[in-house]
């Protein structure tokens, strides 16, 4: 019973911790008491799946707000189909994507046993559903290197936030091209993902500018796939990609236009950068 209890109490102040500092991710926490690690691990769908079979309880812990709900493993082969356990769990998860259903993808560690993994989840129920749970159908749960059901591949977003979740998306985004950078880019304004926003761009003047402009955006999606070789500007410093994008506005309708991305780095050794104010300009 003692350990039980200065397990949640730990538990308590590692996601504490998280909120405040993403640095802690690198950290590995032991119980004096007990045999119980908090290293978070980012481990292979292939090696996750035996250790979550089908019918196993587990608990997600949300990482932004520390909220946390057990749930089931259901169903799925590529990643995990799941449900809250209970009517409590539901009303739980409802609470983290702020009472509304969404498909919006969050970084979460799922705990189980003495483990603590990266994962991605989204907030959509959809399909069945079998658990008295007040819950109509499941939703997913992804990990390092598991893919969609349909289209049998890596989606990027749910794979951002597993790198969010393992502390490593600073380091991810350091080498990224300006081709996935504007992928991100594109994820993080459907998302409606303000920090992942942020990371995309070049330290603007105005730093609420583009914020205040993509609120208004419903959808934001590449048309034509990016097949023209990016203009260099200024030697290996600054490159101009022009992307066909289809802008669908709350007050506007849908546009599409051809956007031109500056993507600049300070040196060799740098990573890009989208420059804000020139995306800016392009989207008003």
């Amino acid at each position: 019973m003692k350990n039980n209890k200065l397990y949640h109490v730990i538990i308590a102040i590692f996601i504490f911790v998280l909120m405040v500092d993403q640095s802690v991710y690198a950290m590995e926490w032991e119980d004096e008491e007990g045999p119980i690690s908090f290293k978070i691990e980012m481990l292979p769908w292939e090696i996750v799946n035996n250790i979550i079979p089908d019918k196993t309880n587990f608990t997600i812990i949300d990482i932004e707000t520390g909220l946390s709900f057990k749930v089931q493993r259901r169903a799925g082969s590529h990643h995990a189909d799941v449900q809250p356990l209970s009517k409590e769990d539901t009303q739980i998860m409802k609470k983290i994507y702020n009472n509304k259903w969404s498909w919006n993808r969050r970084a979460i560690i799922v705990l189980i046993n003495n483990q603590m993994i990266a994962a991605s989840m989204h907030g959509m129920p959809h399909g069945a559903g079998a658990l008295p749970n007040g819950f109509s159908g499941h939703f997913c749960v992804h990990f390092s290197g598991s893919i969609t059901h349909r289209l049998k591949n890596e989606d990027l977003s749910h794979k951002l936030m597993i790198l969010k979740a393992a502390g490593k998306l600073d380091d991810y985004i350091q080498t990224v091209n300006p081709y996935e950078l504007i992928r991100i880019f594109t994820i993080a304004i459907n998302q409606g993902n303000q920090e992942l926003l942020a990371m995309t761009l070049s330290n603007p003047s105005h730093p609420n500018r583009v914020n205040k402009l993509v609120k208004d955006i419903i959808y934001f999606g590449v048309v034509d796939p990016l097949r023209q070789p990016p203009e260099q500007l200024n030697g290996l410093f600054l490159v101009d990609v022009p992307v066909q994008v289809a802008i669908h506005k709350k007050k506007d309708g849908k546009e599409i236009k051809v956007m031109h991305f500056m993507i600049r780095k300070e040196s060799l050794s740098d990573r890009w950068f989208i420059d804000q104010d020139a995306i800016y300009e392009d989207l008003k």
